[in-house]
């Protein structure tokens, strides 16, 4: 089966090419990794999900998940699928050998979670989640928690989910109700309903581990009263085995829009007052416990729309290049001309040029974060490290927005791409853009992301997070001295890097003289800004790099650039000249039709207009 998933060219690019993959090896943590034993996972990887993931993906959608007598069903297709799955071990791809995974780097997890989210996105996150709940476990858990519920969770033997929403809280958080009660022996009973639950209930696994946000009886209001609970769906056997069940009820399953795979429920907890849970950390710290699956879980989200994005690309590409309509401009009078693919349109190629840097950009971006994990994991010096893990809090936010966001764009052009026939269900892209849309919704919806990344990541550190990525920017793009094709993207990057380095100040000025609600009413604005001003120094980065490669193969073939002729032959035959120059078109492209937008949206930011607060709430609609 063909691979319409991942661009694995580009993937290879990034981690060694733009990234240094193989670098990592040279650190302690990583000392019995090679590149050999990475490609030979990302090559499992892509079997696994274009070979047995991808199949699925259509019939999950169509059989989607059902609820009857209290029962979840999730598609049938997906029990093999998951058995393979765990078999593989996918699950701890990178975490420690200590708690049973394979310790490889972070950057490398990111590379088989975007293929496997490409494949079906709605049945990995039933792993997904595990292993986020089984991350909570190792970090905040006792030993004998680790035990009895981590081990089985990392090994897929066990489910997880996250249980945050509530009926009227939604992303309040601090306005839940749900409760727990000493019962004297150490335990509590949990009462109370979440909804949203992804991965909710299933019979994928033999038990299922809720970590529940709650509220001990007498603990204060808001966020700092909230404690979190492990409330497993069955309760466990001093053996470890599979005990009664645990008053976990299921309520309904969401009928949805997208990813209708994963099953989306609706918990009530202690419906006969019988629902047992233990306390996972101190009391009045489930928030902080439960932002380490958040922030994990907002990284996945990003990778979801990359996911999503790049396999409606990949398959627009294909059609696109199969699809015979028209004729070419030399001959579009003639009606008598052959039709020609309509890849040779120069709107089809301006909407796929825009989907390939949109994709490949945040490819870069998803990548640089986890390698950026890796590197704050892997040096000693303390500085260095925090210069990294900073990359990791000040990126995290457009991660998640910009990667829903941009990734739902790319998979709305795919269906325009195909035209009327990306609208039916005939064809993949329909689905692609479908799943993806929830993306920008859950786990922190993108308009908290943007409230996050200015009310809180600009200004953390001192400010320093911000700052060392400017400078980043400006040492990478020096260093690398693009030229040639690239020399008007990279004046536009730099008046787009300096206007967004310079509303950060103002938004430090409004701060200080109390115009508060500039920032935070420009606060998606600014993201935008941001992450467009992001996406085009990765994406120049790699441009730069992919100059330089095309210049020598160009010179070792003896091709000059004013031979057209020779030039097309040197595209047709040699694949790496063909993959450089598309990596110069697209940084070429995104700096002419893309970047010069920066300006004018700093320009609006400034004006300090405050429309959104002044309209009369009456006002939205006369009716």
């Amino acid at each position: 089966m063909a691979n319409l998933l991942v661009d694995i060219r580009d993937q290879q690019f990034n981690l060694y090419e733009m990234l240094d993959l193989e670098g990592l090896t040279k650190y302690p943590k990583f000392g019995d990794y090679s590149k050999d034993m990475f490609d030979m996972v990302l090559s499992e990887a892509e079997k696994m999900a274009v070979n047995v993931i991808f199949p699925s993906n259509a019939e999950g959608d169509k059989e989607g998940c059902s609820y009857a007598n209290g029962k979840v069903t999730v598609p049938k297709s997906f029990e093999d699928v998951y058995k393979k799955f765990i078999e593989g071990g996918w699950i701890t791809i990178s975490d420690d050998a200590e708690v049973g995974g394979q310790g490889f780097p972070e950057v490398i997890n990111a590379a088989t979670k975007e293929l496997f989210g490409a494949a079906n996105f709605a049945f990995i996150m039933y792993p997904g989640l595990a292993h986020g709940a089984a991350k909570l476990v190792e970090i905040y858990g006792t030993d004998e928690q680790k035990r009895t519920y981590m081990d089985k969770m990392y090994s897929g033997q066990w489910g997880g989910t996250m249980c945050l929403t509530e009926p009227g809280a939604g992303s309040d958080v601090g306005a839940l109700k749900t409760s727990a009660k000493p019962t004297g022996d150490g335990k509590y009973k949990i009462t109370g309903t979440k909804i949203f639950i992804s991965a909710g209930d299933h019979e994928l696994t033999e038990n299922i581990i809720h970590p529940v946000l709650a509220r001990i009886e007498g603990a204060p209001a808001g966020t700092k009263g909230i404690s979190i609970f492990l409330v497993p769906k069955y309760r466990v056997n001093s053996d470890g085995s599979v005990g009664d069940f645990n008053d976990v009820n299921t309520g309904n399953v969401e009928h949805k829009m997208g990813i209708k795979g994963n099953a989306t429920c609706t918990l009530n907890f202690g419906d006969k007052d019988d629902c047992i849970g233990e306390l996972l950390g101190d009391e009045g710290t489930g928030m902080r416990v439960m932002f380490n699956m958040m922030n994990e879980a907002r990284l996945g989200v990003g990778l979801q729309g990359l996911a999503h994005s790049t396999a409606a690309y990949l398959h627009a590409v294909d059609y696109a290049k199969t699809r015979l309509q028209g004729s070419d401009l030399a001959n579009f009078r003639n009606p008598e001309a052959p039709r020609v693919s309509i890849i040779n349109h120069p709107d089809i190629r301006r909407m796929l040029l825009w989907m390939k840097s949109q994709v490949e950009g945040l490819r870069a971006l998803m990548y640089f974060v986890a390698y950026a994990i890796d590197m704050s994991h892997s040096v000693e010096d303390q500085v260095e490290k925090d210069r990294w893990h900073g990359y990791v809090e000040l990126l995290t936010p457009i991660c998640k927005a910009w990667g829903s966001d941009m990734g739902f764009r790319v998979t709305e052009y795919a269906i325009q791409v195909y035209g009327g026939y990306g609208f039916t269900s005939e064809y993949p892209v329909e689905q692609f853009m479908r799943d993806c849309k929830i993306a920008s919704i859950y786990e922190g919806t993108n308009g908290i992301q943007a409230m996050d990344l200015v009310a809180r990541k600009l200004g953390q550190n001192k400010g320093m997070n911000f700052i060392n990525f400017i400078t980043l920017m400006t040492e990478t793009v020096s260093k690398n001295q693009p030229d040639g094709a690239l020399k008007d993207a990279v004046a536009e990057f730099e008046k787009a890097k300096n206007a967004m380095a310079d509303i950060g100040g103002f938004f430090a000025q409004c701060g200080a003289s109390g115009k508060f609600l500039v920032p935070i009413g420009n606060a998606y604005q600014f993201l935008e800004l941001m992450s467009t001003v992001t996406l085009g120094f990765f994406l120049l980065w790699q441009g730069a790099i992919a100059e330089k490669k095309l210049v020598a193969i160009k010179k070792e073939k003896g091709v000059k650039d004013d031979d057209w002729v020779a030039v097309a032959a040197l595209y047709k035959d040699s694949k790496d000249a063909a993959y450089y120059q598309g990596k110069v078109a697209a940084a070429k492209f995104y700096g002419a039709y893309i970047l010069p937008h920066v300006e004018a949206m700093a320009a609006s930011i400034k004006k300090e207009d405050m429309s959104i607060m002044e309209i009369a709430e009456s006002a939205f609609a006369s009716s």
